[in-house]
């Protein structure tokens, strides 16, 4: 009896220790969760990552500035480097004023581009100078404006590199504020805005209700400044030595200014979904036809260089590759991938038969901007309308009119996408072509236009800039017979 009562006691004193034991436990494991704050999860808003989007494609536009750069001191004289560099700075600097002032109202819709109101015809007409205020806009609409900008400078850099080692740097401040300020924003209202041309508007389309298909702007921004460069060339007049004893150019710089630019036009292309939240699969499907046209591009443009000259000319596969480029800004969003390659071997093709015209027809371009811009950005426009695709154009456009507003080789309706291309190439023509026309002619009129033939003798960096680089200062010393330490002192 003794035993079994010593047993029960034994049984009960290890049920209450195992209860001590688990008390203890738990209130070790509550002090432990006071001590140490539960982690928690801070959710991004949709419209977070939207505007993110924008910021990052803004900058890699942005980095095509130093690309720009690059590619045109590698094109010039040495003795005009510090000069061509000192006008790519003043291109963003004043392309920020002039967006600022009237560019972003100009372009503007609702909202997005700080316009207190928007209308569908010509351009916007509200808000001029960010006069409704920024600090009730939205982190949307400021990193919408900062894109928008970004566009613009990009477009006034294809002008310079045209008329590079000739033009005053009076006449390309003079039309890089217009050009910004009031000739490029109404194109950007007409084509992607609320303006009549373009596939975003919300009331009535033209051309069966489609629009244009000008997703990032080959027409929009590169045939602008193309038309705008070839206006330039023709008003300014060639370089001395044209077209066969100008200076060699600097291969390693504009290999470096076209890997960069290639770099930046992803942003350039792939952001102008505008929205990344639900634009996912736009978004990378232009990443890859973009590589694919830049691709081809360099590609067709190489052979076609092979077969004239035989030999691979660097400058036919530089300038190829933003050939393709250019083309394929158009209809990134719409084609295949296949449609993609077509599209930028063609636009390499554009590219060689409008450099070649453009020597043949005595206008001197310095970068090849009006043949690389100006033809293929005109073909890449057109190109949309051949090969959209219905499945891509909805993904990035409407379904609802995915089949009648598809290219034409895709079953379209003609007087669609395909009349809306050729209906936004001629506007771009007609506007842009007769303002610079009054611009560049005024100046040339004026005398301002172009440097005095002593000052293109010696060198722009010579007479604007404190001196040329002492590199260049040596090889002239040394083409004369001079001692390089005299040039040194």
């Amino acid at each position: 009896m003794a035993a079994e009562t010593i047993d029960a006691l034994t049984s009960t004193v290890a049920a209450l220790q195992a209860q001590v034991d688990q008390l203890q436990d738990v209130l070790g494991a509550r002090h432990l969760q006071a001590a140490t704050p539960e982690p928690t999860l801070n959710t991004i808003s949709t419209g977070d990552i939207d505007t993110f989007w924008l910021l990052f494609g803004g900058v890699l536009v942005f980095w095509m500035q130093a690309g720009f750069a690059m590619l045109e001191v590698g094109s010039v004289s040495k003795k005009n480097m510090k000069n061509i560099l000192v006008k790519n700075f003043f291109d963003a600097c004043v392309g920020a004023i002039m967006w600022w002032a009237t560019g972003a109202s100009l372009a503007g819709s609702n909202g997005d581009d700080f316009t207190s109101k928007g209308v569908g015809g010509f351009a916007g007409d509200g808000g001029f100078f960010m006069s409704t205020s920024t600090a009730n806009k939205s982190a949307y609409a400021k990193a919408s404006w900062f894109f928008g900008f970004t566009f613009a400078a990009a477009g006034c850099t294809i002008v310079s590199g045209c008329i590079a080692e000739r033009a005053t740097f009076m006449a390309y401040a003079l039309y890089s504020v217009i050009l910004v300020g009031f000739v490029y924003p109404p194109v950007v209202h007409m084509m992607w805005g609320a303006g009549k041309f373009s596939a975003w508007r919300s009331g009535p389309r033209l051309f069966g209700e489609c629009g244009v298909i000008d997703f990032a702007g080959s027409g929009t921004v590169h045939m602008t400044g193309g038309v705008a460069a070839l206006v330039a060339c023709i008003m300014i007049g060639p370089r001395k030595g044209f077209p066969d004893n100008l200076p060699e150019g600097q291969p390693v710089f504009q290999s470096l200014g076209v890997f960069i630019l290639w770099m930046g036009w992803y942003g350039f292309n792939c952001v102008s979904t505008l929205y990344i939240d639900g634009y996912a699969q736009s978004a990378a499907h232009v990443a890859v036809t973009t590589t694919l046209g830049a691709a081809a591009g360099c590609m067709a443009a190489t052979l076609v260089g092979y077969l004239m000259k035989h030999i691979i000319d660097p400058n036919y596969v530089l300038n190829g590759v933003l050939a393709g480029l250019v083309s394929i800004t158009s209809p990134c969003a719409v084609v295949s991938p296949a449609g993609a390659l077509i599209v930028g071997a063609l636009g390499g093709l554009v590219y060689v038969a409008a450099s070649l015209g453009m020597k043949a027809a005595g206008l001197d371009d310095a970068v090849d901007a009006v043949a690389v811009h100006g033809a293929c950005g005109f073909w890449g426009v057109i190109a949309a309308g051949f090969f959209a695709t219905p499945y891509y154009y909805g993904v990035s456009y409407y379904g609802d009119r995915k089949d009648k507003c598809a290219g034409i080789f895709y079953g379209g309706n003609a007087k669609g996408s395909f009349m809306a291309a050729w209906a936004c190439v001629g506007v771009i023509i007609a506007w842009v072509g007769s303002t610079m026309t009054l611009v560049f002619g005024a100046m040339k009129a004026a005398g301002i236009l172009r440097v005095s033939a002593e000052i293109e003798d010696a060198g722009m960096d010579d007479s604007k800039h404190g001196g040329a680089h002492s590199e260049y200062k040596m090889e002239q010393a040394m083409k004369n017979g001079e001692k390089i330490e005299s040039i040194k002192a």
